[in-house]
């Protein structure tokens, strides 16, 4: 039965794989050692790996977040304008009404005006 997952390797020779291996500096360390060294630094970099992935999301959020402000903002500065621009037009409209007022008024004045002069 063979399993894809990555086991420590085995070497064929089980003597040299008890065998501790020699360094530079004059240490020794045994395979089982390196493995579990190995291992946990494996370990510690897939840590961060996730921990910059997590960092990379909290990045994102806060683009998205800050992306959703903006457009509430523009939203808001719309809604503003169309209220503005409302606004406008009432007044567009008071002045339009007023001069109709003043039109009817200067009407009624002529009329008057023309009584009086029959009279």
């Amino acid at each position: 039965l063979t399993s894809t997952t990555t086991l420590p390797r085995l070497d064929v020779n089980a003597a040299t794989a008890r065998r501790p291996r020699q360094h530079n500096d004059g240490t020794t360390t045994r395979p089982q050692q390196l493995d579990a060294t190995a291992m946990a630094a494996r370990e510690r970099e897939r840590e961060r790996e996730r921990e910059r992935e997590r960092e990379r999301e909290r990045e994102r959020e806060r683009e998205r977040e800050r992306e959703r402000g903006r457009e509430r903002e523009r939203v808001r500065e719309r809604e503003r304008e169309r209220e503005m621009e409302r606004e406008r037009e009432r007044e567009r409209e008071r002045e339009r009404e007023r001069e109709r007022e003043r039109e009817r008024e200067r009407e009624r004045e002529r009329e008057r005006n023309k009584h009086t002069a029959e009279a």
